[in-house]
C-alpha cells in the first residue's frame, strides 16, 4: 500500500515519490472518528450540556409540575378538585410546605437528566446526519425530523422513570389524604358517605382532599417503602406485569412526543433566527425564544400528555377508570368530558412551560459555549 511504502525508509539514492509523506499523514487522522466517535470531546460537551439544561429546567417549575400532574389524573366529580392554579399551589404550601413543592422532583432531575442529555446529542447529531455535516441547508422538516427521532430516542431510553414519576406523585397525593381524614375527629362508624359529608363541610384540609373519590379505597396499599423510587417500582412489577408494566403507555408517549419536540427545535430555532439575530443575542431576548417556542409546541400537542398520564395511572389496584389501550382512554375521555378533557390541567401547564423550556435552551447554550471548543 502506498501510506505503508512511504512510512519506510527510502534507499540512498533513491527519491521518495512525490506527495508520499503528505499521503502518509492524511491516513492516520481518517481513523480517529471510527474508533473514538461517539466518545469525543464535542458529543461528551452535548450530552453534559444537556443534562444540566434539563435538571435547572425542571427544578424551576417542581410545583407546576407536580400540579399540572394532580390535575390530569383526578376524577372529574372530585368534591376537593384542585381548581385554580394559585390556590392550588398555596393549598399545596399550606399543607406540605416547599417539601411538597418539590416532592418528586428528585426523581424527575433523575429522568430529566439524561432524557435530555440524549434528546439534546441525538438532535445535533441528527442535524449533522441531515445536512451531511453542514454541506446542505438545515431547513424546517430537517429540524422537524431531527427533533422528532430525537425525542423519541430520548423518551424510549428513560421512560421506566417518567411512569414511577407519574405513580409517586398520585400515591403521595393518596397518603395525603390518608393521613388528613386521620387526623379529623372520627365518627363512631366511619364510612365514605360520612367522611363525603365532611368533605362537604371543609373540615379536612381541601388540598389532601382532592383526590378523595378515587384514591380513598387505595391509601392502605402504600407503605413507606413504596413512596420511594425503588419500592414504587417494585410495587409495579410485583402487581401490574413485571418489567413491561414500566413501559405502560410508551406508544402514547411516543406519538405525542415525536411531534412536541420536533416543533418546539423547529420553533426555537426559527424564532431565534428572528429574535436574536447577530449583535442583538441579550439574555432576555434568549430566554423569550425558548418560552414562545414551548408555548407553541406544548398547546399543540398537549392532549397526547394528557392520554399518557392517564395510561401510566391506569394499572393502579381499585382506580376510578380502567383503560384498556390509548384509543379506548381518547373515546372515554370525549365521550364523558369532551374535547376539554383532553385540555385539563393545559393552564398551570403553559405557565410551567414558558419559564421551563427557556431555562432549558439558555442553559443549554451556555454549558455548550462554555464546552464545545469554537
Amino acid at each position: 500500500m502506498t501510506s505503508v511504502a512511504a512510512a519506510q525508509p527510502t534507499p540512498s539514492g533513491s527519491k521518495t515519490l512525490p506527495g508520499a509523506e503528505e499521503e502518509n499523514r492524511q491516513v492516520q487522522p481518517v481513523k480517529k472518528p471510527q474508533t473514538g466517535m461517539f466518545l469525543t470531546p464535542e458529543i461528551t460537551s452535548y450530552f453534559i450540556a444537556g443534562g444540566c439544561a434539563g435538571a435547572a429546567s425542571r427544578t424551576v417549575v417542581s410545583p407546576l409540575e407536580r400540579l399540572k400532574i394532580i390535575q390530569q389524573v383526578q376524577p372529574r366529580t372530585s368534591n376537593g378538585q384542585y381548581k385554580g392554579v394559585w390556590r392550588s399551589l398555596g393549598r399545596m404550601w399550606s399543607e406540605e410546605g416547599f417539601r411538597g413543592f418539590m416532592r418528586g422532583n428528585g426523581i424527575n432531575c433523575l429522568r430529566i437528566v439524561p432524557y435530555s442529555a440524549v434528546q439534546f446529542t441525538t438532535y445535533e447529531q441528527l442535524k449533522k446526519f441531515f445536512t451531511k455535516h453542514g454541506s446542505k441547508e438545515l431547513d424546517t422538516p430537517k429540524r422537524l425530523a431531527s427533533g422528532a427521532l430525537a425525542g423519541i430516542t430520548s423518551v424510549c431510553s428513560t421512560y421506566p422513570l417518567d411512569l414511577v414519576r407519574s405513580r409517586l406523585s398520585i400515591a403521595t397525593a393518596t397518603v395525603a389524604l390518608s393521613a388528613a381524614t386521620q387526623h379529623t375527629p372520627p365518627p363512631p362508624a366511619p364510612s365514605t358517605t360520612t367522611t363525603t359529608t365532611r368533605l362537604a363541610q371543609g373540615s379536612i384540609p381541601k388540598h389532601a382532599a382532592a383526590l378523595f373519590h378515587s384514591t380513598a379505597a387505595t391509601a392502605q396499599q402504600y407503605t413507606k417503602a413504596d413512596l420511594t423510587i425503588w419500592g414504587m417500582t417494585g410495587k409495579i412489577m410485583r402487581e401490574e406485569g413485571g418489567v413491561r408494566a414500566l413501559y405502560r403507555g410508551l406508544v402514547t408517549t411516543a406519538m405525542g412526543v415525536a411531534p412536541y419536540v420536533g416543533i418546539n427545535f423547529a420553533a426555537y430555532e426559527f424564532l431565534r433566527g428572528i429574535i436574536t439575530p447577530p449583535g442583538k443575542s441579550s439574555i432576555a431576548r434568549k430566554l423569550s425564544c425558548g418560552a414562545m417556542a414551548g408555548t407553541i409546541s406544548q398547546t399543540l400537542t398537549y392532549p397526547f400528555d394528557v392520554l399518557r398520564r392517564k395510561m401510566q395511572v391506569t394499572g393502579m389496584k381499585d382506580g376510578a377508570v380502567k383503560y384498556s389501550g390509548a384509543l379506548d382512554a381518547l373515546r372515554s375521555i370525549l365521550q364523558s368530558e369532551g374535547v376539554g378533557g383532553l385540555y385539563r390541567g393545559l393552564w398551570p401547564n403553559l405557565l410551567k412551560v414558558a419559564p421551563s423550556i427557556a431555562t432549558s435552551f439558555f442553559t443549554y447554550e451556555l454549558v455548550k459555549e462554555f464546552l464545545v471548543p469554537t
